[in-house]
């Protein structure tokens, strides 16, 4: 039997899909596994490794069991950005792994910044200074966690960690890299500036390999805990957000795509390097490029956060409270009766950098209702993705339409709303599997099917099933709602950090 399916490995923060798909993009059989997150302290988000390990294993002996193993061509990954974990010589887990939420490094961005530059660091890895990246991490484990950093044998994020469960090889894809802020962007190597500051060695890091490029094959154990076949090769793919890109075919001039999941991550590519406040820039996945990419920490996170913390419903109990929420937010006007939300609860990444910026319902009254403020979450989201957007656009190229995947996706309204407060067109994908549908292009790339990733995402990244068109009555209402929007946050930053000292000296 000649292999015709490549599987995509999408681990994200909350759980592992293994998606097959054939040569046209469409998604034949999947398995998916939970992955459990823990916040033993605040500010702190860890995972045990063996819950990513474990979810790979089981969401692929889903799989497994629905297609023979003899029709897999190629294995590629997609992984939740900036978590990592420490092992020893064996390839034993030190400590849990820290996550992209994990924000504990405070003072250590501070302090990377004084020693290389806040502008040369953003200058080199395509990043400006900010808590997320691993680098930060890094320096915080050798100063707080030193017995367990001097046994740091190999440190790697969670492509790397995937990557060796199914190979034996320390290996990673430069897309996924390159969210850890230690990559030298312009080289696509690790940069040993930013290695020295944050108190890492290069031979702690995997062995970097382009997108598309083949790492390894799967090994007789791992077959066993899989079902794949031993030999089956093993591909670089990236991080989900530079996958998504790529699975949303953002090669196609004047699209970005935009990613409503539990982050809201939005990313345009081209092929020159770029340095912005307004977005990060990542290698793509790609042989060449780079993804300008906008982050808002909170999208559908908050939805679950306003619904089971604000409006004491369970999804699980009442699994139509969203659509409800929906239907009565759709009767409220535009502006929720002057209520604005600054979606900045976890932190603020593109454009301001803040890592004590925090959330705010701006114009509250008693006489909102819980439609008001549904609405006025999909409005914040939407308003400060207009705000990014229009800014990424100024600097690198026009961008004239969303591509638009995640749960957040599934919502006619919230589409809606993004297309009339950006002013772009907002097509919804074939897939909303795009992060898988990245790195089943990259292992279709490395099986040979295409020569190039851009081929590949040419050939599945499938049609739009609907569009959503900015109205011309609606997007002059967002037009002087979002003037008015980007006032908001540079008039009470000051106010938000003297709030978040106060709270940490109270303990």
């Amino acid at each position: 039997m000649k292999p015709d399916l490549v599987i995509g490995i999408d681990q994200s923060t909350t759980a592992t899909k293994a998606i097959a798909f054939d040569k046209r993009g469409r998604i034949v059989a999947e398995g998916r596994a939970g992955v459990p997150l823990s916040n033993p302290k605040m500010g702190w988000f860890e995972q045990d490794v063996a819950d990513w390990t474990g979810s790979v294993a089981t969401a692929l002996k889903q799989l497994t069991k629905k297609i023979s193993k003899d029709r897999i061509a190629a294995v590629s990954i997609s992984n939740q950005r900036e978590s990592f974990a420490q092992f020893d010589a064996a390839g034993r887990a030190l400590r849990p792994g820290t996550l992209w939420l994990d924000e504990r490094a405070h003072v250590e961005v501070k302090e990377i910044a004084a020693e290389v530059g806040a502008d040369r660091l953003h200058d080199i890895s395509g990043i400006p200074n900010d808590v997320t990246p691993c680098r930060t991490r890094c320096r915080w484990f050798s100063k707080h966690e030193p017995k367990v950093w001097s046994k740091t044998v190999k440190t790697a994020e969670v492509h790397g960690v995937i990557a060796h469960f199914l190979t034996g090889e320390w290996k990673t894809s430069v897309s996924s890299a390159s969210p850890m802020g230690l990559l030298d962007a312009r080289t696509y190597d690790w940069s040993e500036t930013i290695m020295a500051a944050s108190k890492i060695r290069r031979d702690m890091l995997p062995v970097l390999v382009p997108s598309g490029d083949v790492m390894g094959l799967v090994t007789a154990e791992t077959a066993k805990r899989t079902g794949l076949k031993a030999g089956t090769p093993v591909v670089a793919g990236g991080g989900d957000g530079q996958c998504a890109g790529a699975g949303a075919n953002t090669f196609l001039k004047g699209r970005a795509y935009l990613n409503l999941g539990t982050a809201a991550v939005s990313g345009s590519y081209g092929e020159d390097y770029a340095v912005d406040l307004s977005f990060r820039s990542l290698a793509a996945v790609g042989e060449t490029g780079f993804s300008y990419e906008t982050a808002i920490r909170t999208g559908t996170y908050l939805v679950t956060w306003l619904v089971e913390r604000v409006f004491h419903q369970n999804p699980a109990k009442n699994p139509k409270i969203l659509a409800e929420l929906e239907t009565e937010a759709k009767a409220v006007p535009i502006g929720s009766r002057g209520l604005v939300l600054l979606p900045y609860f976890s932190g603020i990444m593109t454009p301001y950098w803040d890592t004590d910026g925090r959330g705010i319902f701006a114009g509250l009254s008693g006489s909102h209702t819980r439609a008001d403020l549904y609405r006025a979450l999909m409005e914040g989201i939407a308003l400060e993705q207009a705000m990014m957007t229009n800014r990424v656009a100024a600097v690198t190229s026009p961008i004239d339409h969303f591509a638009i995947v995640g749960g957040g996706s599934k919502s006619d309204l919230w589409c809606q709303i993004v297309a009339d407060a950006s002013g772009r067109d907002v097509k919804r994908l074939e897939t909303p599997e795009a992060s898988a549908l990245g790195a089943a292009m990259a292992a279709a790339k490395g099986a040979g099917w295409y020569k190039t990733l851009p081929a590949a995402a040419a050939a599945m990244s499938g049609k739009p099933t609907k569009t959503f068109r900015p109205r011309t009555k609606e997007s002059k209402a967002y037009a002087e709602l979002l003037s008015i929007y980007q006032e908001l946050w540079p008039q009470v930053s000051g106010w938000n950090a003297k709030l978040q000292d106060f709270a940490r000296r109270q303990g």
